[in-house]
């Protein structure tokens, strides 16, 4: 240690704006969190010169250095097919990357950086052969499970041998990938749990999900009235394959009952890329709105009654959960749109997995303003006391200085022998 500050390097798989996923944004506000702090920042990740001029102010509040690689050409949907036949899982074998590869070996061999963050477990894959360094894993999810729920959901036989088949490479994966590094991140207590049981990973911990207060700030939910029709609101990713299912099976065995009892009620799904087959559904069905992306999430929120995480499949935690509680929306989840946030039914949300209960639960909010308000700022406080955003991103601080102090004494230990 020569009085500098240790520089952490940390590697995204993708460009991290627009964050317009809950990976992208909960990863910008670790680093925001992280910038000003122990560490010179320096990000890698794909971009072109476009992003990253287009971009330039969100990566000045994230980083002290920012690295681009080239991106990769999109492939043509056949080409993507013949992942299925790699030993790697797809959505591994898609963040594989020459220029990616070279610009984190680069980065890696320079003297000023200390320690390397690979964000998501996919991200291991553009890792030297040799990690000379102290390196972290930052996981936002058990990834493996999430392919083997998928399986378990598969409607036909094909579908169903398609996920464990995936399920099956990403858990070798998973395991030799996480037991390479230092330290192993995790966004909740179970997940951490599962990496030390199921994979033998000793240095796995667990931050809390952090949401940012002040951009999410809380309002009173809205009353039920002719100027606020009774509205029922969705937020993420719509080409994320979790999501699909989820608003799907919402669609098709929910938001049925829920017009039956409050036929002038609204669906709003807020989310990039929404597929073709959920259009269409929807088409089918009252009431419903597809938005697209937006570039803010909020009005949206804030407009709504109630906000649902019907799904089905999923892992790590739904950023989606704390940034409606921040906002004051009260939320209807199942046990897995829920899973691994530390926050009490009936309290905080309300948790629900049959399709009639779902449906009655939302109806029922509609019907009741005290118990929206309840739940609306008792949400809010719970989101203020433990998930702000500084908060893990000081936990996460922590753990990263940790392994590099660590390594940095067992290297002079080794030194001096």
């Amino acid at each position: 240690m020569n009085g500098r500050r240790p520089r952490l390097a940390f590697v995204s798989p993708v460009f991290l704006f627009p964050n317009d996923a809950g990976g992208k944004i909960r990863s910008t506000n670790i680093l925001r969190g992280l910038k000003g702090g122990r560490f010179d920042l320096t990000l890698l990740s794909p971009a072109s010169d476009v992003q990253a001029t287009r971009w330039r102010r969100e990566l000045e509040s994230v980083c002290d250095e920012f690295v681009p690689w080239r991106p990769s050409t999109p492939r043509p949907r056949w080409r993507r097919a013949t992942d299925m036949l790699s030993t790697l899982p797809v959505n591994v074998a898609a963040d594989l990357s020459d220029a990616g590869s070279m610009a984190v070996r680069q980065v890696c061999e320079r003297d000023d950086v200390d320690i390397v963050v690979f964000d998501f477990v996919h991200a291991a894959v553009l890792a030297p052969p040799r990690l000379a360094k102290p390196t972290v894993c930052f996981t936002h999810n058990v990834e493996a499970e999430i392919f083997q729920r998928h399986a378990g959901q598969a409607r036909d036989p094909l579908r169903r041998w398609l996920w464990s088949s995936q399920h099956r490479k990403m858990e070798r994966y998973e395991a030799q990938a996480l037991k390479r590094f230092s330290r192993v991140i995790a966004v909740s207590e179970r997940d951490a749990r599962l990496f030390r049981q199921r994979y033998g990973v000793a240095a796995a911990e667990a931050i809390p999900t952090g949401v940012d207060l002040e951009f999410f700030s809380w309002t009173e939910p809205p009353n039920v009235d002719s100027d606020h029709p009774p509205t029922v609101v969705f937020t993420g990713s719509m080409d994320w394959a979790a999501n699909v299912d989820g608003v799907r099976f919402f669609l098709e065995q929910i938001w049925p009952k829920v017009l039956v009892r409050a036929p002038e009620a609204r669906f709003v799904v807020v989310g990039r890329n929404p597929p073709a087959s959920l259009l269409a559904l929807a088409q089918q069905t009252r009431q419903v709105e597809f938005t697209g992306f937006v570039d803010d999430v909020r009005p949206h929120v804030r407009g709504a009654h109630v906000f649902v995480i019907p799904l089905l499949v999923g892992g790590g935690t739904r950023i989606k959960a704390f940034e409606a509680m921040a906002m004051g929306c009260p939320v209807v989840s199942t046990s897995i749109g829920i899973e691994g946030l530390g926050v009490l039914p009936g309290e905080h949300f309300v948790l629900r997995d049959q399709p009639s209960a779902f449906a009655e639960a939302i109806v029922g909010l509609f019907a009741e303003a005290p118990m929206r308000a309840r739940l609306s700022r008792a949400a809010r406080a719970l989101v203020d006391k433990r998930f702000g955003h500084r908060v893990a991103a000081r936990i996460f601080e922590t753990a990263c200085y940790s392994a590099w102090t660590e390594s940095s004494s067992t290297q002079a230990v080794g030194e001096k022998a």
